[in-house]
């Protein structure tokens, strides 16, 4: 749970506008009383007097927004060297994750999933650490849903040392990192995570468009193993995401009980509508085939994207249309940290509303990591408000132009002119 702070005189956030996320309308004015990390009340008819009023003007309130795969430890400050991944040591990664998260806050996403460490750690999980970090004020960033390693097979998707095809014996990692093959060491795989403080297990289920092991969306684990590691997490009362785009291997994914499919690029319709009927959620990440930058990537995996980035568009756009519930998800740093809200423009340009683009950012994702406390504008949730110019109904892009950030009643960002 979030941590109380000292205690301080309620703040009146005033603007021109609100929006019910659950109803869909715009209320106006916005007014919202805050009370230590909470909304003590919306639309107050009275304010108390020691109440510090912060008057947005014409402005729109919005809950914060979450992002529900992200990477902090990777991308961001300095990140030029396409081996960046392997040349950080943990205590680099995690400094560069302090700007990511800062970033990522005043952008307006207070809460994300890091989905899934794929570095050499010795086996510290360093997102749980930030999310210590975060928890106890010491850093400025997100709620973080940490996942720990993610859960691999040798040469898999988010086998690092694959990305950059190194000789054998080169970066040696650990079951504890994530490297797991066979039923046995899945499930040790798992329980270290959850032993360390994991809050969701992420799971490589399939190659990916910048894997050099086979072709996009290829399955990677057994049905065996990925049966293992939903026991595993499901018996922990965790949920389980896994990197899947092969429709082979998504439907293979969805029977063995995984609760969420990243990205899902080349699912058939009849997989969409087992989505569907098992309530399976889908982070489409779908900004990253608009967005993310192949160009200094190897012939074949250039090759790879342009095959897939315009079939996975129109996947999104089918399963927007089937009624899949769809999640915001970045990514990030396939696209950069602080431009999460492009994958909002991205899904109303797939088929969604402006408001269902909102709600995938907000209840949608809040359903996905089971917390009651956020995701609208209502008395006794956290205080987590967001404000941006114009009226993000008529045009998601307002979401891009983010002025005001509040969590858990602190400000931490706040653009008083421009």
């Amino acid at each position: 749970m979030p941590r109380q702070g000292k205690p301080q005189s309620p703040i009146h956030l005033r603007s021109a506008r609100m929006l019910d996320v659950n109803k869909g309308e715009l209320l106006e004015p916005g007014s919202l009383l805050v009370l230590g990390d909470r909304i003590a009340e919306v639309s107050p008819a009275s304010v108390p007097d020691d109440a510090v009023l912060i008057d947005l003007g014409d402005m729109t309130l919005l809950p914060g927004l979450m992002d529900m795969e992200v990477n902090l430890l990777l991308g961001g400050p300095d990140h030029r060297s396409p081996l960046n991944p392997v040349q950080d040591d943990p205590a680099v990664r995690t400094l560069r994750a302090v700007t990511n998260a800062r970033r990522t806050l005043r952008a307006g996403f207070t809460t994300v999933r890091n989905l899934g460490l794929f570095v050499q750690t010795g086996g510290l999980l360093l997102d749980v650490a930030m999310k210590k970090a975060v928890d106890l004020g010491w850093i400025d960033g997100p709620w973080v849903v940490p996942a720990g390693h993610a859960i691999t097979p040798t040469g898999g998707h988010l086998d690092p040392t694959m990305f950059q095809a190194f000789a054998p014996h080169i970066m040696p990692l650990t079951v504890e990192e994530g490297i797991a093959n066979g039923v046995a060491e899945v499930r040790k795989a798992v329980r270290y995570q959850i032993k360390h403080g994991a809050r969701v297990i992420k799971v490589c289920a399939s190659n990916g468009v910048m894997s050099h092991t086979g072709p996009a969306g290829a399955q990677q684990y057994s049905n065996e193993e990925l049966r293992a590691i939903v026991d595993e997490a499901h018996r922990a009362g965790l949920k389980v995401a896994a990197h899947c785009m092969g429709d082979d291997a998504i439907r293979n994914a969805i029977e063995a009980g995984i609760d969420c499919i990243e990205h899902g690029s080349l699912a058939s319709d009849e997989t969409l509508d087992l989505m569907v009927e098992r309530g399976t959620f889908l982070v489409a990440t779908t900004y990253l085939t608009d967005g993310m930058d192949v160009s200094r990537a190897a012939p074949e995996l250039r090759a790879k994207a342009a095959d897939v980035f315009p079939r996975s568009r129109a996947t999104i756009s089918k399963a927007i249309a089937k009624g899949v519930k769809v999640a915001c998800g970045t990514d990030a740093p396939a696209i950069p940290h602080g431009k999460n809200a492009k994958e909002l423009l991205a899904l109303v340009e797939r088929g969604m509303t402006p408001l269902q683009a909102i709600r995938a950012a907000t209840t949608v994702a809040a359903d996905l990591i089971d917390v009651t406390d956020r995701g609208r504008l209502e008395s006794g949730l956290l205080a987590d408000v967001i404000a941006v110019p114009g009226d993000p109904l008529a045009d998601i892009g307002a979401t891009e132009d983010v002025r005001f950030v509040m969590k858990a009643g602190r400000v931490f960002r706040h653009d008083e002119s421009r």
